[in-house]
């Protein structure tokens, strides 16, 4: 049993609070008391087996959510695009990402960039992450080298596979093997879970999708997928018949209740009203959209018509910090609306994140409460002005940075402490990476 004493503790949820010399119990992997610190210690302090760790006045809350994640895009850091730049965003895929993950063909590969992800990912507060991953040069296991490496650096996820017909019916079956083997496996694991992962409908055939509706049905497994992130999706779409692309997965039975559809950037009112209708998730990616440049999602119009609107990085980034700093001020921008941003981003990072990390994992996530989960982040903040639950927003904005995370806890481990990493040598893991990396990037040219 951990009691964590002394801090700032923010406890978001329903009934949010901000608690001045506050403290928490950690029992297993739960957190089991919250309150002032005097009255944690009255009641828990004499107990055996306790260990106490004063927070000196620092800011403890929920660890970050990263409702959609690509770990496999670590490798990419800092690789050019051989030729002309990219002119389109389906170019920038066929070129950089189609490319890249066809040749992930090793465990090696797959291990060191998931663990680059990761470690980035706990160093800036991160506790949990919804991956989609895409080896197409290793599919058979390849989700459960990812799994191995969220474990050993000691972050909770949910992996998928994204199945997709552009490399033809052999990599498309074994993909739609791999997402239905790991998730009969991980169905139960409380740590890392898995969804059932789909490229995105324009590199679907309706055969393919049809059979992947049938084979999650039957596991009772949410699908992870891109919806209208670029026109083509929407172009693809109408070309085979159908009204959008939104109403073809509707069609076919995409569109089930707890299902993540992702970006959705070229969606209109109808679409979102059938979204919010299905009970399907959005999750925004506001740094992705802009560098592939295809445009700004209607979040604050899904928002207003009932949907779920997530917020993720979509491997732009680790940090949920920065996805939040763009998201609170893209839409203000977009709209020429200096009103809009600021209930929708709270909404997004921090309630509708811990909505579905929750009914995914089956525990009350993204909250500090009685029976939650203990995924925490002690911040090295000390607010120069007041802070309370309605303003909180504004201090991650405008004051906090990922460097002031000094400790990071997940269950029962601290895995970063006094802002160095536990579980194993960052340095010795980013000069490996390296070579992986070196190595990978040869086989490409």
């Amino acid at each position: 049993m951990l009691i964590l004493k002394g801090g700032t503790v923010v406890t978001l949820g329903e009934d949010c609070k901000v608690i001045e010399d506050g403290g928490l119990v950690i029992d297993g992997e739960t957190i089991a008391a919250v309150g002032k610190s005097d009255d944690i210690l009255a009641k828990y302090g004499n107990k055996e087996g306790i260990t106490v760790k004063d927070l000196g006045g620092r800011l403890v809350m929920p660890g970050f959510l990263n409702a959609h994640m690509h770990l496999y895009s670590s490798f990419a850091r800092g690789m050019s695009i051989a030729g002309p730049s990219p002119k389109t965003f389906k170019e920038i895929l066929e070129r950089l990402w189609w490319s890249m993950d066809k040749d992930l063909m090793t465990e090696e590969e797959l291990y060191y960039s998931a663990l680059v992800g990761a470690i980035d990912s706990l160093k800036s507060g991160t506790t949990a992450i919804l991956d989609h991953h895409a080896s197409f040069g290793m599919i058979d296991g390849s989700l459960d080298v990812l799994e191995k490496a969220l474990k050993d650096v000691g972050i909770k996820g949910s992996l998928c596979f994204e199945v997709s017909d552009r490399w033809g019916p052999k990599a498309r079956d074994a993909s739609i093997e791999e997402n239905v083997r790991f998730i009969k496996k991980n169905a139960n694991d409380p740590f890392v879970r898995a969804m059932f992962g789909l490229h995105a409908s324009f590199t679907l055939e309706d055969e393919t999708i049809r059979r992947c509706v049938g084979e999650a049905k039957d596991l009772n497994a949410p699908f992870h997928f891109h919806l209208a992130e670029g026109l083509a999706d929407v172009t693809d779409a109408r070309e085979r018949g159908y009204k959008g692309v939104t109403d073809r997965l509707y069609e076919l039975g995409v569109l089930t209740p707890g299902s993540l559809a992702i970006h959705g950037v070229h969606i209109d009112e109808p679409e979102i009203e059938l979204l919010a209708k299905c009970g399907v998730n959005v999750v925004h990616n506001p740094e992705s959209n802009m560098n592939n440049a295809v445009g700004v999602p209607n979040v604050v119009g899904m928002i207003a018509k009932g949907v779920n609107v997530g917020l993720g990085t979509d491997g732009y980034t680790p940090s949920m910090l920065e996805s939040a700093k763009v998201a609170y001020i893209i839409h203000k921008h977009e709209r020429r609306d200096p009103t809009v941003g600021w209930t929708e981003t709270a909404k997004m990072l921090f309630e509708s994140n811990a909505s579905i990390f929750s009914a995914h994992f089956g525990k009350p996530m993204g909250a500090i409460k009685e029976g939650a989960a203990a995924d925490l982040v002690v911040l090295d903040y000390y607010p120069p002005t007041p802070l309370t639950p309605q303003n909180l927003l504004g201090h991650l904005i405008f004051g906090i940075r990922d460097s002031a995370v000094n400790t990071v806890i997940v269950g029962d481990r601290e895995v970063v402490k006094d802002h160095v990493l536990v579980s194993m040598i960052e340095e010795s893991v980013m000069a490996e990476a390296r070579k992986v990396a070196e190595s990978y990037w040869k086989k490409r040219s």
